[in-house]
This record gives C-alpha cells, structure tokens and sequence, in this order.
C-alpha cells in the first residue's frame, strides 16, 4: 500500500472526536503495525475505542462441548473456518464519559506456563494509541477470566496505573473466585490451574481499589454494568447510552457460534444451562432495541447489530466506518 494511499484514506480511528485535553491519541500508529488494531466510535457524547488483545488458538470443541461432532464440524464448514483449532478474538474497549476514562476488560497479559504469544497485546496497543494508563480513572470487569484480567498482572503495570483507580466487578464475581468451581466447564489441559492462579494474584494486588456492585453499578453519566451470571456467577456486560444512541459490550455471554446455535455449551462456561439462557435473553433484548454490540469473542472490529432469524439470531456487521 502506497504512502499517498494510506494518507488520503485516514483510517476511522483518526476521525474520533474529543475534547483537546483528553488522554486519548488514536490517530497515533504503532511502529510495529500493519494496520493499527483499534476502531473508534461515538455513542452520542460518549468516545469509544474498541482495541484487540490479539487472538487465542483454542479447539473447536470449545465452541459447543453439547453439540454433536458432525453438527459442529458443519458448522465450522459452514462458516470456512478450520475443523480442529481457530484463533479467538480477544477484544477490550475504552470508554471516555465525563471526565472518566474507563478500560472495559484487561486482556489475557502473559502466562508463562502457557504458549499464546499472539494474545496478551493490548498493554501494548493502548500505548501505541497514545493511552497513558495512568490516565484511566476505572476500569470494569466483566469476570475474572484470565483473558479479562490477566493484562493487570503483568510485571510492572500496576505502578504504572494511578494509586485511586477503581476496578468494578460484581461481588458474585470476587465471591466465586475465592474458591472457583471447574466441574462443568470444558477448557483444555493447563487453563483452570492458569485461571486460578491469575485470579488468586489479581485479588492480592488489586483488592483495595476493587468497588463491587450486587446487581447494577453506573460507572459513569450513561455507563452502566449489569450482572448477568451463567458464563460465570458475577459476569457482567456494559450498556453504554447517550442521546437516541447505545451499545452493549457483552463480554463472554455472546460468542461467533451463539447468534443461530444459541444453545450450544461453551467451555468457559462455570454455569453452560444458565449461560445459554443469558445468550437467548440478551439477544433477543438487542434484536428488540437495534443497538449495537460488541463482544470480547467476536472477530474485530467486532461491532454489528443481532436479527431474529426465525427461531435463532442473526449477526449483522456494520460496514466499517474509515
């Protein structure tokens, strides 16, 4: 691609609109990167950043443990996508309401025991889109998830972020993670022990600036976390609303295979019968209001719209915006 190109045809995150004081740098492009992985938008007077945490390997038995093989191997085909292991989206988003600045999930950080070298990147890519984490005033939880808190643990990020950040997590959540339970989840070797131990750490570091919620905790003027459950007890997702605007981050209540295989049981999942009834509810809700959706699992962007498709859902990307 031409320089001449590239500086006629900005790309979208440079057309994000914000006040001259703020922290946010978007059209600030990674040495290292191709293309920069990070999509702004704006939901009314809220600026949103959606930004990729790279991509996890994971078999596609993950994808529905319930389903039969044969229905499952189709559904891959279906979709072109390979039979045995395909790479995970892994998505987080940055939110500026107010005078806060507020970092929807954490990304995976960098687990030693295990091999994932093109995850655990949003540290990075929040510097190269000229985010200081020290100017972040809270950040939310949507579980406790390696892949949603890890990137908090990694050497060196916690004295870089300010001493009075609040993190928000359900109590559910902190509860659960305490003394977690794996007997109906369907991960691969290596990850409940890994999950464990990088909860156990992030409680230890961060319990004093946690803020839990029971139920529903506004985080800022038109941002709110709501507590779901089924993925894990506390999971969450986070409603943002401004003018005749909104959009939803999901979190994990909502992957690829969900929108027209609602009912097929993740392998995260603490709770699959309880997670499955979330995904129906939550989808039929955002077919009904037509707002937009975002979720950690989703391929980036990320960003689309849910239709009803007859007895299931349909997944409506929008056309991105550079």
């Amino acid at each position: 691609m031409s320089q001449a190109l590239t500086e006629n045809h900005p790309s979208a995150v440079n057309q994000l609109k914000v006040p001259a004081d703020t922290t946010f740098h978007p059209g600030k492009k990674g040495a290292e990167e191709l293309v920069p992985s990070r999509y702004a938008l704006k939901i009314g007077d809220i600026d949103v950043m959606v930004v990729s945490d790279g991509v996890l390997p994971l078999p596609t038995e993950m994808m529905g443990h319930n389903a039969d093989a044969a229905v499952r191997a189709n559904w891959m085909a279906d979709m072109f996508l390979p039979a045995d292991a395909f790479d995970w989206p892994l998505n987080a988003v940055v939110v500026k309401s107010g005078d806060k600045t507020i970092l929807v999930d954490a990304g995976l950080g960098l687990d030693p025991n295990l091999n994932l070298p093109r995850a655990g990147q949003l540290i990075q890519r929040l510097q190269a889109a000229d985010i200081d984490l020290g100017s972040v005033t809270d950040i939310v939880l949507t579980h406790m998830h390696m892949d949603h808190v890890g990137g908090l643990v990694v050497g060196g990020i916690k004295e870089r972020l300010r001493p009075d950040l609040r993190i928000h997590v359900a109590q559910a959540e902190v509860d659960f993670w305490e003394n977690p339970d794996f007997t109906r989840t369907r991960m691969p070797d290596g990850f409940p022990d890994a999950l464990r131990a990088t909860a156990k750490r992030f409680l230890a570091d961060y319990r004093g600036n946690l803020r839990t919620f029971k139920d529903e905790q506004e985080i800022a003027p038109g941002v709110i976390a709501r507590r779901t459950g089924g993925h894990t007890p506390g999971h969450c997702i986070v409603r943002l609303a401004s003018g005749n605007e909104a959009l939803t981050f999901a979190g994990d209540a909502i992957f690829a295979v969900g929108f027209d295989q609602p009912e097929w049981f993740n392998g995260f999942e603490h709770d699959p019968e309880e997670a499955a009834r979330v995904r129906i509810n939550l989808l039929r809700k955002l077919a009904g209001t037509g707002e937009l959706l975002v979720a950690t699992h989703l391929p980036f962007p990320s960003l689309g719209r849910v239709a009803v498709a007859g007895d299931v859902f349909r997944w409506v990307p929008v056309f991105w915006d550079y």
